[in-house]
């Protein structure tokens, strides 16, 4: 138990239960405190962020907000679900078999498929709880510009908020830290040259052989 002494207490409800503590505590806090395991679900324990990605309803407000539940502070009648999201599956990669940086536009595209059926809804912006161009960083790893787009995703916490939020089974958290990995992995060329050859090799762009 968090022990908390002369401090005003709010009522809140968190999957589905009434507890009653401090204001002062964020949602996580407010579980433990009302008795609750301290380790079941939160990584962040063991140093490792447990993307405890929440659904948020404040009182008298219709809207629903996804948020993350360490950085959310509890409020009077205010509603809070803690989301479970399983890990997506489809995509796996070695990076030991990209053979050099030049191949690495036509790999992602064969990795992340659905990344170019982006629809610009910006439904990951939205969800996503550090406040990322999610969207833009999906659009420039399309683009091969892994560097950019990778440092856009600094702030990721893989909280796969955005990947539930999208209509395209886009993980765009996944094309961030594949976008990281190359980078530091590889010592990626210019975009634009990679751009022409990933043209090439689909057949987009002829080429006249001397």
């Amino acid at each position: 138990m968090i022990e908390r002494q002369n401090e005003a207490e709010v009522e809140v409800t968190i999957n589905g239960k009434k507890i009653i503590a401090p204001a002062s505590l964020s949602a996580i806090q407010a579980v433990w405190y009302a008795g609750y395991s301290r380790v079941e679900g939160v990584g962040c324990l063991e140093g490792v962020c447990g993307s405890c990605s929440v659904m948020v309803r404040r009182k008298d407000d219709k809207e629903v907000n996804t948020e993350l539940g360490c950085q959310t502070f509890i409020e009077e009648g205010m509603k809070i679900i803690f989301l479970g999201f399983p890990t997506p599956t489809h995509h796996t990669y070695q990076l030991t078999e990209i053979q050099t940086s030049w191949e690495v536009q036509g790999q992602f595209h064969q990795i992340f498929p659905e990344a170019s059926n982006c629809r610009a809804c910006g439904g990951c912006n939205r969800s996503c709880p550090k406040g990322i161009s999610v969207e833009k960083g999906v659009k420039l790893a399309s683009l091969g510009k892994f560097q950019e787009a990778g440092d856009l995703f600094i702030e990721c916490v893989m909280c796969n908020l955005c990947m539930t939020n999208c209509p395209e089974r886009i993980a765009p958290n996944h094309v961030g830290l594949f976008s990281r990995r190359v980078n530091a992995y590889f010592h990626i060329r210019p975009a634009n040259l990679i751009n022409r050859l990933e043209e090439i090799r689909q057949g987009k762009l002829s080429v006249n052989k001397i």
